[in-house]
């Protein structure tokens, strides 16, 4: 593989996170879908204005909101220190994001900060207390959408992308289990910019990974998940993660997408299947689901993804840059890198990280 192809599928992968983040701006959290297609139609094809009175009511279309915010930052500190640099990352998060918050819902950069941003805001700056000790327990997310960076930066190199991952995520999420989803989606995520298929043996590679301590979950199945035979010892496997199957969702989903057997049409309708609110265990499967179906189309990945309400802009985020990382920026319709604000910008940053990626690790 070309450095030239994998660079085109890291900048793709950054750029459809951004740009699923703010086609998600103006529908975002309808969970009646009747009230979604009254407001935006029976199908949104572009950026949107929020509606007076919902999220995001003071921005426009093709503006990002606070993920956006925050992905920003982790980007500016990869390219401008070379690699993950967890005290420049904790620096900017301090001197740019904190100081325009007041640890309310209704806050801060686009109009709304997320449950566990708050909960770190609370601990570093009403408590005083050193980062590390700054975690909550949601169990969404918003630490997948900055550290999905983390996953391109680090695309050919599993252990420090597993590491990088899990101590960012660390810092406002300590729960074991969205940590280990966390990771996985990384590591998917990794996979896809490497070239690798979003297929029925995507989860394979993954569990070689584990096998040989790349990747830090714990494994007690042998070869195919077949079950260990009676006086096997504990296999040497143990992981920081007590279960792999994070890893195991992406072909389980992948295989359901070719089985005619199981038809959701249309496909926005994963939403349905998978639940529409935020919970990582809900956004993963459909945010997998429409990367498998649709490897060729961004377009079609990150519009099904929005279209299905609920906690759209989320899964728009991580629809996008699995779904961008198939297609590569190249393959990424002009239009909606056209729409954004600071557009060339962000390609800028995601093309300066894609630059990086086959490089050694910075500092």
């Amino acid at each position: 593989m070309g450095d030239a192809a994998i660079q085109d599928r890291a900048a793709g992968a950054i750029m459809g996170a951004f740009i699923g983040e703010a086609l998600g701006l103006g529908p975002h959290w309808y969970y009646d879908l009747e009230e979604l297609r009254r407001d935006y139609g029976d199908w949104i094809t572009t950026y949107t204005d929020p509606r007076p009175g919902r999220y995001h009511e003071d921005l426009k279309a093709g503006q990002l909101s606070q993920p956006g915010f925050i992905l920003k930052l982790m980007l500016r500190s990869l390219v401008e220190r070379g690699g993950y640099d967890e005290a420049d990352f904790c620096r900017r998060m301090d001197e740019e994001l904190f100081p325009l918050l007041d640890g309310t819902p209704v806050n801060g950069p686009g109009g709304y900060t997320s449950q566990s941003i708050r909960e770190a805001w609370r601990r570093r700056v009403q408590q005083k207390l050193p980062w590390g000790q700054t975690g909550g327990h949601a169990d969404t997310t918003e630490a997948i959408e900055r550290t999905l960076a983390l996953a391109v930066r680090y695309a050919s190199q599993p252990h420090e992308l597993a590491t990088a991952i899990s101590n960012n995520a660390r810092l406002t999420q300590t729960d074991d289990i969205v940590l280990s989803m966390t990771v996985a989606y990384g590591a998917v995520l990794s996979l896809l910019v490497q070239g690798h298929k979003l297929d029925k043996n995507l989860s394979g590679k993954l569990m070689d990974l584990v096998k040989t301590g790349q990747l830090p979950f714990h494994a007690v199945t042998y070869a195919d998940l077949q079950p260990p035979r009676p006086g096997d010892p504990d296999p040497p496997r143990a992981g920081r993660f007590a279960s792999p199957d994070a890893l195991l969702t992406p072909s389980s989903v992948s295989t359901a997408v070719a089985d005619p057997g199981i038809p959701i049409e249309p496909a926005w309708k994963v939403s349905l299947i998978y639940g529409m609110p935020c919970a990582i265990y809900h956004q993963l499967p459909a945010a997998y689901y429409l990367a498998a179906r649709f490897p060729r189309d961004f377009e079609l990945a990150v519009l099904h993804a929005v279209n299905g309400g609920g906690q759209n802009q989320a899964r728009a985020i991580l629809t996008g840059a699995l779904a961008g990382a198939q297609t590569g920026l190249s393959a990424i319709p002009r239009r909606f890198l056209d729409g954004l604000e600071e557009g060339e910008t962000l390609v800028q940053l995601a093309l300066d990280l894609a630059a990086q990626v086959s490089t050694p690790a910075g500092p």
